[in-house]
């Protein structure tokens, strides 16, 4: 075993009843090096992250830190020998400052003047901009994403495993974020990054390793890979083309908006005077930096917060797949088939026909690729992406008027992101108005046929160009 390996799986197999998660899998992540982690969804790559911190115990397959066979039964043993685990979604707690939420795991007294100066020294490090008193629930996304990777850092982390940290991110906290895993990687630090974009694997990271089927199918330096030979190897075979459609006339309006001013649900107004309308057969793109409003404008055009001011005119029923689908759009310890049910709850009366529900489920699952055991296996025990896919086909049963998307392919691998973007293409080939924001600039101006940009709460109607989106996020003329 190279002694410069900061951390390596050998032939690690995990099983979860009867559906096989890792067969074999092997990594091997240099010391002082950033390592992309690559698959398409249900590879087994946040699995196999977390045998290394401790979380799932492997039926089979050594680890190794810094040439040592270790065990791992728990979080608290990959901590102590430096490993610490970013996850996809935070585990901070919101009504704590950001120097209680590092203190927390902590042995002994809690010392605020203490941890305030290491939350401080830790950001100069790593060049962070974070307030040791700021609550934690009232932080952007991007600076809820540094205080998990303090976390990490405080409690003594040289090898960071980072689950999918960009997906959320704005175009220009994505970059500073990886800068700094790059930073961190070169002064003696050592980084996994589990992503599904391509380009930032090649950019950031010095090797890479591609699992398919839970099984290692490709580990090489970054200078021996391109796009396409990703693609591939993620895949099985070419990577999908993307999808296409043909911009056709504009059907009526269905969706407008008159003036309108939305509070969130602390009272903060977040949006301020939007007017805009969606017409049938049309997609509205909205870019925006985080906390820039759009997030307020999207839940109160689907329903889901009521205007301060202004008025929505909308359909009575509106499909609508929310950024965070663990906390708005799934029920975890809900099965697939009841997680489906759940659509147009609250308005729907009556007995509810299972039979007929399970059945149909069980077409989902084939006609949108949702891979799962079955319509009975829980929602818990799918990957992401299959949540993601889940909640869009939810939303596209039957087929509305009007769908608004949040970030609708955030940790979808190419192959099932191409296939978003066409059901997508086809809502609006059969009539649907679709309002899409995403975090990732370019999937929204791929997707539009008109563009919004949110600041400080307003909207500003802006070319499909992105150098002039790019300046209207951060107020440029």
């Amino acid at each position: 075993m190279n002694a410069a390996s900061a951390l390596s799986l050998e032939n690690i197999a995990r099983r979860f009843g009867s559906v096989r998660a890792l067969e074999n899998a092997s990594l091997v992540v240099r010391d002082g090096s950033v390592h992309a982690l690559l698959g398409e969804n249900g590879a087994g790559k946040t699995t196999l992250m977390r045998v290394a911190f401790g979380l799932v115990r492997p039926d089979a397959g050594t680890i190794r830190v810094r040439g040592r066979a270790v065990d791992l039964p728990s979080p608290a043993a990959a901590i102590a020998l430096g490993i610490g685990m970013v996850h996809q979604h935070f585990s901070s707690i919101p009504a704590l400052s950001v120097a209680e939420n590092v203190a927390l795991g902590g042995h002994g007294a809690y010392h605020a003047d203490r941890v305030r100066a290491r939350v401080r020294d830790i950001c100069e490090m790593v060049g962070f901009s974070l307030d040791p008193d700021a609550r934690a629930g009232d932080l952007s996304v991007g600076a809820q994403q540094r205080l998990e990777i303090v976390k990490a850092l405080a409690r003594g982390a040289r090898t960071l495993i980072l689950d999918e940290p960009t997906a959320v991110l704005a175009p220009s906290e994505a970059e500073d974020l990886l800068a700094m895993l790059r930073r961190f990687a070169d002064t003696g630090g050592t980084v996994v990054l589990i992503t599904h974009k391509l380009p930032e694997a090649l950019a950031t990271a010095d090797a890479v390793t591609v699992l398919r089927h839970g099984r290692t199918v490709l580990a090489e330096p970054v200078t021996n890979v391109d796009a396409s030979k990703l693609a591939t190897a993620m895949i099985g075979g070419a990577p999908p083309a993307a999808a296409r459609r043909e911009r056709r006339q504009a059907g009526q309006v269905v969706l407008a908006a008159d003036h309108l001013a939305v509070r969130d649900e602390r009272g903060v107004m977040r949006t301020r005077d939007v007017s805009l309308a969606v017409r049938s057969g049309e997609v509205l793109g909205v870019a925006g930096v985080d906390g820039a409003g759009q997030h307020e404008l999207l839940l109160c055009l689907a329903g889901r917060l009521p205007p301060s001011s202004g008025h929505v005119e909308a359909p009575a029923t509106v499909g609508f797949v929310p950024e965070d689908r663990l906390r708005d759009a799934l029920i975890l310890e809900f099965d697939v088939a009841e997680n489906l049910a759940l659509h147009e709850s609250g308005r729907a009366r009556g007995r509810l026909a299972w039979s007929r529900i399970r059945a149909r489920a069980a077409e989902i699952l084939t006609e949108y690729d949702v891979r799962a055991q079955s319509a009975d296996a829980l929602v818990s025990t799918l990957s992401g992406g299959n949540q993601q896919k889940l909640v869009l086909a939810r939303e596209l049963e039957p087929h509305p008027s009007l769908l608004i998307v949040e970030n609708p392919t955030r940790g979808l691998d190419i192959a099932a992101t191409a296939a978003v973007h066409s059901r997508l293409f086809d809502a609006c080939e059969a009539g649907a108005a679709v309002v899409v924001y995403s975090s990732d600039l370019d999937e929204v101006l791929a997707l539009a046929d008109r563009l919004i940009v949110m600041f400080e709460g307003r909207s500003r109607d802006v070319p499909l160009d992105r150098a002039a989106a790019g300046r209207a996020m951060l107020g440029a003329a």
